[in-house]
């Protein structure tokens, strides 16, 4: 998996156009540490994410989006400061808490 940077000209490279979002959201890593996170816009193939501080995002990790209360596994396509892209990697399933 190789990880590419977004272009600097903001050449639109996706197939269908991603719909511009505000939504808390929380990245879920393997672990389930989580961090918090903007969903800034969305489509069915994938979305763009702004995180709370400097991190750098592994591979493939889950994303929350909590007005929806729903969970989807990513690939992380790009990453730039605190800005990302992910790719949808599975269906987006509800939220279930875990059990102690």
């Amino acid at each position: 998996m190789s990880i590419v940077m977004a272009p600097e000209s903001g050449s639109e490279h996706r197939r269908t156009r991603r719909q511009r979002t505000l939504k808390q959201g929380k990245v879920v890593l393997s672990d389930w540490t989580t961090l918090d996170c903007t969903i800034r816009d969305i489509n069915a193939e994938g979305a763009k994410i702004v995180l709370g501080g400097a991190t750098s995002l592994p591979p493939e990790f889950r994303l929350i989006s909590v007005v929806s209360n729903t969970i989807v596994p990513v690939r992380l396509e790009w990453q730039r400061g605190l800005s990302a892209g992910v790719a949808f990697a599975g269906p987006e399933e509800p939220v279930t808490a875990k059990k102690a």
